[in-house]
């Protein structure tokens, strides 16, 4: 085919033939619940799930609405629904550093077996310590022990009033303790009869105060340590009599847990504290008292389970869309009692990463790099392969309140990050942990082969998600106009776009259309007319940008010629639907120093791209026109009523064709738009959107009125990604609308003016009268005048 042909109708659009789809309805087919097109990324997966070696964690990229979550989710309970079901993870008092609980981790559903069981205990404790110790044979126990106490120190009591009264003495017991006085019959000596007594017997007597007052100080020195005497054998008493109550209950548990190693020691340590504390169990409930200790005394003796897999089936997998650190690594929480924070082992609350341990965390990579301190504790945890329960600014360092330390968690969980290439690119280039612990980069593909065999798997996709559902069934024709807007979307008529979630979202809104009007079927009809709604309720921009043109406000012409002006194509996004604008590009030259100003460069509305593409389009310029002369022009490009950024080298070639008008002072067809990138050898390269530039400027010359001279010129590259709305193909088979491809900017030029554009003969000069000998000779002109001005300028 010549490129200066138009094209035909039946390479605008590639229909979707009967024998790609050997089916009346989606109801014949077995539904197909994997994505399709996405081998590569399962393979990645399957192999980063399967390393079981430090930093084997998946990185998931692709864009949105390509199901990377939905599949993986899938593809991942799949495979942990055959893994072991991971340990249930409990904290205990630690009864040697309160501060510092204990874990336990065991088999699944022995978690709360052990909190049940413990809790039995200590309501068994409680009762038969009561009974302990209120029986007659701990009473009898008890009061022999304080009499026994009591009656030796009595009894040295009696023996120093004996001793006193052998020496003439009297021990008189008063309100501020004992008293020592000379006796006299049953009574005590006055002073003054004791002052008339002989000098020997008073000095005697004195003596005699003096001995005893030191053994009676002696003897009431005793009584503290009596008194302790008496309270440690009554505390052995109460130990002995609490243990032969206590050792049979703890020694039942222990033979259910003597499997269980860690277990036996904690039983072990609760059991020395019970026995320590046995008289805790014998008093009365006190609101007041179990308020200010967060609960009853043998609160310390139960059991957090923080991770109960009892119910559990396969390894779990845990998706946490709101990734704070809280969240992610845990919390210890407190409770304001009486203006203080406290806090105690029963607050420990587990994270995602605790319940996925042994299994499979699923994150959302920009969602945990905008949380304060999560990526962080992220990426710690990974790499020490264990988990800190405690708070950001206790991690940091500022923590005033005092709080407790849990014992650190062994991590076993493969952490799955989705995120869009951007994002990955990013955190890739800021963060060198990424490659550390993010080693298996599972990326998705955003289209895939539009085959036979693919057609059918696609089909079968849209299957399952009538069968899910409960949609009416896809007739062949449903199924043909969805792949073929599949294969529009990805932008190439030999590929299917992989974004599943749009054509999911389409389905239902063909659906809701075949249920208005009651019907058990959904057709290709229904389909488009859910396109057509999805077009219109997103056309308010583009209806008033056409209606702006046809009113005259925003200048574009689609017939007659002028010189340096041109219709470009530009494709403007608004939500989920894309149209093209037509636009008008002008060019003005002057004798100058070789520059082609891009205005829109120059006040900071062009992108890096456009600047680019003019740049390139300059080289173009130098490299044909101007090899043996200096280049002595100043042009102008100006993409003329554009308020809004400009970026992209698609234009370069309508760019490259105006500059030339401007030059050689041929006219270009107004009649035609124009839309391609162009190389430093005059080639036309292929660019995005050309479906909606074409359409774009189809609509404009449609309601002005098709002539049969309107047209779009696209690159030769591009004609494999047409997949035109059916009004364009059918404009184009009536004739009234055409539709080139051109490989080069000579190519356009003569389609553009009419005029053949000329190549170089032998002798290096280009045909008279053609395109480029104008160009060359006005160049030429340019830079003679300028070598004559500068010689002016020397005189």
């Amino acid at each position: 085919m010549s490129p200066r042909e138009s094209l035909g109708p039946e390479v605008l659009r590639r229909r979707t033939s009967d024998e790609e789809l050997p089916f009346r309805t989606t109801a014949e087919l077995e539904p197909a619940e994997r994505a399709i097109g996405q081998e590569r990324a399962l393979e990645a997966t399957r192999f980063g799930l399967s390393m079981k070696s430090d930093g084997w964690n998946l990185f998931v990229i692709g864009s949105p609405g390509v199901g990377r979550r939905t599949l993986l989710r899938r593809y991942i309970e799949e495979r942990a629904a055959l893994a072991p079901v991971p340990m249930d993870v409990c904290f205990v008092q630690n009864f040697d550093r309160p501060q510092e609980p204990k874990r336990l981790l065991l088999p699944p559903g022995r978690g709360r077996a052990l909190r049940k069981e413990i809790d039995h205990l200590l309501a068994e404790l409680r009762t038969v310590l009561a009974q302990a110790f209120e029986s007659d044979e701990f009473r009898g126990k008890k009061t022999a022990l304080e009499q026994s106490e009591k009656d030796a120190h009595e009894a040295r009591l009696e023996a120093l009033k004996s001793t006193a009264e052998g020496r003439g003495l009297v021990l008189v017991a008063t309100p501020m303790g004992f008293a020592i006085a000379p006796a006299k019959d049953d009574g005590i000596l006055p002073p003054n009869e004791f002052e008339a007594l002989p000098e020997a017997e008073r000095d005697r007597l004195t003596v005699a105060m003096e001995a005893t007052k030191k053994e009676l100080s002696e003897l009431l020195d005793e009584v503290p340590r009596w008194q302790k005497r008496a309270r440690d054998g009554l505390r052995d008493l109460v130990r002995e009599t609490a243990s032969a109550a206590v050792t049979h209950l703890i020694a039942e548990l222990r033979g259910l847990w003597a499997d269980e190693e860690h277990v036996l020691s904690h039983l072990a340590a609760l059991e020395r504290d019970v026995l320590d504390n046995a008289e805790d169990f014998l008093k009365a409930p006190d609101p007041a008292s179990e308020a200010r200790a967060l609960g009853p005394p043998e609160r310390r003796y139960q059991v957090n389970v923080v991770v109960d897999n009892g119910d559990t089936s396969g390894a779990p997998v845990i998706f946490e869309d709101h990734p704070t650190h809280q969240n992610l690594i845990g919390r210890v929480e407190h409770q304001q009692l009486f203006g203080a924070l406290v806090t105690d082992f029963h607050l420990v609350k587990a994270g995602a990463l605790l319940k996925a341990n042994g299994g499979y965390l699923l994150l959302d990579a920009r969602d945990v790099v905008t949380q304060p301190f999560a990526w962080e504790a992220l990426k710690r945890a990974l790499r020490s392969r264990e988990l800190v329960i405690e708070s950001p600014a206790q991690s940091l360092g500022l923590m005033s309140t005092v709080t407790i330390e849990p014992e650190s968690i062994p991590l076993d969980t493969k952490v799955v990050l989705f995120a869009e290439p951007q994002i990955f690119e990013l955190l890739d280039r800021v963060d060198p942990d990424l490659r550390i612990l993010f080693k298996v980069l599972v990326d998705f593909e955003d289209e895939m082969p539009r085959t036979a065999e693919n057609s059918l798997l696609y089909a079968r996709l849209l299957a399952s998600l009538v069968v899910r559902e409960e949609l009416p069934a896809l007739s062949r024709s449903a199924v043909a106009r969805l792949l073929e807007e599949s294969a529009r979307h990805a932008g190439d008529s030999s590929k299917l776009s992989t974004h599943v979630i749009e054509a999911f979202d389409l389905v239902r809104e063909a659906a809701h259309v075949a249920r208005e009007r009651a019907a058990a079927l959904i057709e290709g009809g229904d389909v488009d007319a859910a396109l057509r709604g999805q077009v219109r309720r997103s056309s308010r921009v583009r209806e008033k940008l056409l209606e702006r043109t046809l009113e005259g406000t925003l200048l574009v012409d689609t017939s007659g010629e002028r010189v340096g002006q041109i219709n470009g194509l530009a494709v403007v996004e608004v939500g989920r639907v894309a149209f093209g604008r037509p636009m008008r590009i002008t060019a003005r030259t002057r004798l100058g120093r070789g520059e082609v100003v891009d205005v829109e460069r120059e006040v900071e509305l062009g992108g890096p791209l456009h600047s680019k593409g003019v740049l390139i389009l300059s080289s173009f310029l130098s490299s044909r026109y101007a090899s043996e002369h200096p280049l002595s022009l100043s042009a102008t490009l100006v993409f003329e009523q554009s308020y809004g950024g400009v970026d992209g080298d698609s234009a370069s070639c309508a760019e490259c064709c105006v500059l030339l008008s401007a030059l050689s002072g041929v006219p270009i067809r107004q009649s035609w738009a124009i839309t391609g990138s162009v190389n430093q050898h005059g080639e036309i390269q292929a660019i995005g959107g050309a479906n909606e530039k074409i359409e774009g400027f189809f609509d404009l010359c449609s309601l002005r009125g098709l002539t049969g001279d309107q047209g779009v010129i696209l690159p030769e590259a591009n004609v494999r990604h047409l997949m035109l709305r059916d009004d364009v193909v059918a404009a184009v088979r009536a004739g009234t609308f055409r539709i080139v491809a051109v490989a080069n900017v000579d190519e356009a030029m003569e389609l553009l003016t009419g005029v053949e554009p000329g190549e170089r003969g032998a002798g290096g000069r280009f045909p008279e009268g053609s395109i480029n000998a104008k160009v060359e000779a006005h160049l030429v002109h340019l830079a003679t005048r300028r070598i004559e001005i500068g010689r002016f300028d020397k005189t």
